[in-house]
Order: C-alpha cells, then structure tokens, then sequence
C-alpha cells in the first residue's frame, strides 16, 4: 500500500517494522486496518533522506494557495461527521476526510512507513528510558503558533482530554460494562501505557510530558493520534476549559461523563448537515465548507486561513461518494481527479487504455486480505459447534493459490499467497516468521481432508456459512465464488452477504460466519494486540486465546526489535494452530491521476494516496 509510466514502487523499511494502526481503519477496500510488524520502526526528521529519495512529504517552499478544486473519492460511503475516532466512526472514509482537518500531531508515516517529525506543530523529545530501567518519559512542545480554527490555542487541555477519552481506570472500573467514552482504541492508553496521563502546571500549557508505565514501542503514535478541542467540549458541557482541565485532575466522574455524552454524540452529523464550525474548528490545513456537503455525493472542505504550517497547494478538496466500480470511468470523464481503486484484472487495462489522460503509479501494499471466523456461539465455527475441525476443514477448501492466481497475478505478477499476518511477504523477516509458524498444509486445496474433517465436526450437512463483505466489491464477489465452487464440494453451503453496511451493522453484531476484508498496515509495532486479544475493540470474531494474550503483552511492552520478533512468532503460530482466520494475499495498490498534477504520490500505507492531499496541484 507499482508500475506508473514511472514506476514509483513503496519502498519497505529494512529495519522498520511495518505493522497495523494501533485502532485501524476500515482499508480503501472496505476493511479495517492493521497488521504487526517484524522490527524496530525508524524516525527521521521531515527533510531527512537515507541516501535514496525521501519517503517524507516534500517541501514546497514558500507555497501561495491557489484556486481551484481537486476531486478524490475513497469509495460510496457517506460521511458521518466530525469524530471518527468512535468504534462505530472509524473508517477509511470518514478518515480520509477528517486527516486534513484534525490536527497531524507530532509524528506523520511516510510511503514505506517511516515515521517523521512533523516540526510544524511541534516537537517530542525523550527525556528518558530509552536505555536501562528507567521509565519511559517523553516532553512534548507544541509550536507557539499552533492554534484552532476558532483561534484556541492548541495546548495541553487538548492532550489532556485525548487521554481521558480513552477511559482510565478511575473512569471505567473493571465493574462497568460500557466504557463512557466510546473510543475504538480501547483502554490499554490509559489504563496500561499511560496511566497518569500527560502532566502539565496549567491548562493551556504548551509543554507538557508522558511517562509510560512500560516500554511502549509505539509511543511516536499515540500522543496526539486523537486530538480534539477540548475548549469545546467545555463550552458544550457549560464550564471553562481550565475547569473541564481541572475535573480530569480531581477525577470528577459526573463532569466527565457529561464530556462523553458529546464526545460520543455532539460531533456526529445527518447527511447533507456540514459540521457546525462553532463545535467543529479544524486544526489543519483545511477546514469544512458552508454548505459543501450533498449527501450522496459528496462533501468539500477549504484551505483552513488561520492554518499556522504551510499552506495548502489548492484551495478546495472535494471527496465524492461513489462506488469504487466507477472510479476509472470518473476519472476519464474529470469527474474524479485522483483514484485509488481496489485493483482487479481489468484496472489497468483500463487506465493504459486512457493514454495520455492519466498518469499512473503501481506498487505493493502493508494492506492484505483475510477471512475472519466467528467464534461466537451462533456460529457454525465456534467451539461450541463445529469447532477446530471445521475451521480446518474450510481452511483445506479455500482456494488461496486460486484466488491469487486469477485475480492477483495480472496486477502483480510477484504476488504470492500470504502466510503470515503480523508481516508481509516483501519484508525480511517474513520466511523466518513463517518457517515458525507455518507448516505449509494448507497452501493447495484438499477436499478430501476437508471432507474428512466435515464428517468429524459432527455437523450436518450442507452447513451455512454465510460469507459478509462490504459490497458492492467485485473482486470480493469474485473470492467468494471460487470459494463457494470449492467449498460448497465437501459439505459446506458459501452464502454471499457482501451488502453496503457490513461494517456498520453485520460486523460489529456477529451476523456473519467468515468475515472478508482488508488490514491496511502502517509503521506501528504493537498494535496488532486490537486486533487479536480478548476483549479489544476491533477483535469482531471474539476470538480468545491466553497464549496470544501473553505475547502480545510481552511485545508491546518492549523496545527490543529481537522480543518484538520472537513474540511475533509465537503469535503468528497459535493463530495458526488454532485458526483464528485465513490471510490470503497482500494488496496490489494502484493509482491513477488527471496528466500533469502535481504532488500526487502512492502510500503503501494505510493513509492511502491523500496522505498528503494539501500538496497536490492541478496542472496549470
């Protein structure tokens, strides 16, 4: 997440782990991201570069903005508005839209994942715990000028409520059934990394420090990754941003709930209702445009005037809802300037087919497919029926080689069925990882162990199982055929239920037995733990297992590339063993463009292609 007139492949960090968003977003083809990496993740300054062309955002110099409007579509789904940070908002589509209005933070990944600084809003210096058994603390500093679009400074109250919205202990006791805040990234920030939150001698401070109660790897990513005003939460709750600051401190259960209820509510929208500016300030290059939002269309925003970094390249950014199906078409007609499509066998014979219209960029991606059971009791594939037997048995009939074969290979010839999740198979530690973790029994097809382990199950036959994805997708429709002439062979019965609000409504209730979707990875270490330990937000299926459990304890409180490795192996192998799902292949990725733009540049994660969409320009 390559072949453009000129190809620009995404390189992939030698020693920089390549792992799964700490609370992923649903991929540009409709799934959710993650995936763990195999090492240590680097940083470097925005302007560095490691002897090769920088994967950082470019500098422009001193830009003027200039008129115009730039089209860009993520796929058909509506926008729901302002906080796309809670477990039901957080999707690639509302994300895309809201990265360039929320603050950046201190921290930004480049195409192959590295991790920069971002010097125009601040800065994050280790005081200590780098070395020995000191406690890991990091100062940060936001930049003087750093302000909201209402003109409230950025400061510490905002970090402050980042912190709180992700639920400490003294909020939401082990007792409670609902944490208050309906945060998808869980409560392992508060409640296990940074159970102190940041400290700080008043509330509109602009230095203030972190201290970690282990070594968290992904500390680069996590301060900062969820800032929203606090100023207005206090407003909308009727006390001063220095009370709300103060109630934090003294642990005001009531005060706090009240910031939960608009937390998880007053920053949501009815389609077509732009976000109001007086709640919704943006802290980036663009802010929301009066009445830009046409609900089923599309919805735009606007340079941001009282944005303290440089700049945006174009005044407007115009995000339409349209199926991914007619994104190449959109582009032919200039109804679309910039695409991103899930790539299937008729991509890009199709944008090749356009010539000198488009430019177009190829490359491989930290984003893979899989199929997730679900081990919730009504499930054929849970313990309680069919069991392990028959997550193997559909395991033997799933048609991987096939599926790679047919619609993969004729984007990336190179593609290869995926065997691991934590790595990908264009990193350097996947063999090793694999070779640990996977014995290989279920590369070809079987059905007669399939069979086998059917009649083992105890099952009857034919057994449902219902196959859901976000549709329409073509090339999911397609897996799901050739896994249906398969499967359907030795007892099973594949039921399509791709329908548009998987995500929304059949995910998150468990009305599915295998789960299709995409994991877009980044450069985070840890944060496959969301994914696969009892009891995490983005943990669909319900799996749980105490060896994975451990492992991924141990690993996201270490800084050692080596623990990091070998607790990705015990990891990959238990998930394996167990089954807690199938990979199946790494994304091919390709972008294509209106000829002559500027700045336009594929990611290989899952920030997807408008990771730097403030910089992209028209052709003149």
């Amino acid at each position: 997440m390559k072949i453009r007139r000129t190809a620009q492949a995404a390189a992939v960090l030698a020693a920089g782990s390549l792992v799964l968003a700490a609370c992923t977003s649903p991929s540009d083809d409709d799934g959710d991201t993650g995936t763990t990496g195999d090492d240590a993740t680097q940083t470097e300054d925005a302007g560095g570069d490691t002897g090769t062309e920088s994967t950082a955002k470019a500098d422009l110099g001193d830009i003027q903005t200039v008129e115009g409007n730039i089209f860009y579509s993520t796929g058909q789904d509506e926008f729901t508005g302002y906080n796309s940070k809670t477990a039901d908002t957080y999707s690639t589509y509302n994300n895309v839209i809201m990265d360039r209005i929320l603050p950046e933070g201190f921290f930004y990944f480049g195409t192959d994942g590295t991790i920069y600084e971002n010097e125009h809003f601040g800065t994050a210096e280790v005081v200590s715990g780098l070395e020995g058994d000191d406690p890991l603390v990091i100062e940060y500093t936001v930049a003087d000028d750093a302000v909201w679009s209402d003109g409230n400074p950025i400061d510490y109250a905002d970090f402050l409520m980042e912190w709180v919205s992700q639920n400490p202990a003294w909020l939401f006791p082990e007792d409670a059934e609902t944490p208050p805040f309906n945060h998808v990234s869980g409560t392992d920030y508060t409640q296990v990394n940074v159970p102190d939150g940041p400290q700080a001698d008043s509330f509109d401070a602009k230095t203030f420090t972190v201290e970690y109660a282990e070594k968290y790897p992904d500390w680069r990513l996590v301060t900062g990754a969820y800032l929203f005003p606090a100023h207005v939460i206090a407003e909308q709750i009727g006390i001063t941003e220095e009370e709300l600051v103060q109630a934090i401190w003294d642990e005001d259960v009531d005060t706090l709930m009240q910031a939960a209820e608009f937390w998880n509510t007053g920053w949501l929208s009815s389609p077509g209702e732009v976000p109001d500016p007086a709640i919704a300030p943006s802290g980036n290059a663009y802010q929301f445009k009066e009445g830009g939002w046409t609900a089923g269309q599309s919805i735009t925003i606007e340079a941001n005037p009282n944005y303290w970094g440089p700049p945006p390249a174009t005044e407007e950014l115009t995000f339409r809802f349209l199926d991914a199906s007619g994104h190449v078409q959109a582009l032919q007609n200039g109804d679309l300037n910039v695409i991103e499509p899930q790539a299937t066998v008729d991509t890009l014979p199709q944008l090749e087919a356009l010539g000198d219209l488009v430019e177009i960029q190829t490359g491989a991606e930290l984003t893979w497919e899989h199929l997730d059971f679900n081990f919730r009791e009504s499930s054929a594939f849970s313990e309680e029926q069919g069991g392990l037997a028959l997550r193997e048995a559909f395991a033997y009939c799933v048609p991987r080689q096939q599926i790679v074969d047919n619609l993969i290979k004729p984007i990336d010839p190179e593609a290869v069925v995926m065997n691991a999740r934590e790595v990908f198979p264009f990193q350097d530690n996947y063999d090793e990882v694999v070779s640990a973790a996977y014995d290989g029994r279920y590369d070809e097809v079987n059905l007669e162990e399939a069979q086998r382990l059917v009649e083992e199950s105890g099952l009857e036959t034919p057994i449902d199982v219902r196959i859901g994805y976000s549709a329409p997708n073509p090339r999911r429709t397609n897996e799901v055929e050739l896994i249906k002439s398969s499967c359907d062979q030795v007892g099973f019965n594949i039921i399509d239920v791709g329908s548009q609000d998987f995500f929304s409504n059949a995910l998150p209730a468990g009305d599915y037995e295998v789960a299709l979707f995409a994991w877009a990875g980044s450069g985070q270490i840890a944060s496959g733990q969301n994914i696969y330990s009892t009891g995490y937000p983005q943990n669909y299926g319900q799996y749980s297992n105490e060896t994975v459990d451990q492992a991924w304890t141990a690993l996201s409180a270490s800084l050692d590339p080596e623990v990091h490795l070998e607790q990705t192996k015990i990891i990959e192998k238990e998930l394996w063993d167990t089954l807690f799902g199938i990979p199946v292949f790494a994304h091919p990725g390709v972008v294509a463009h209106t000829a002559g733009m500027q700045n336009v540049r594929h990611t290989a994660t899952q920030n997807q292609v408008a990771w730097n969409a403030e910089q992209w320009l028209l052709a003149e």
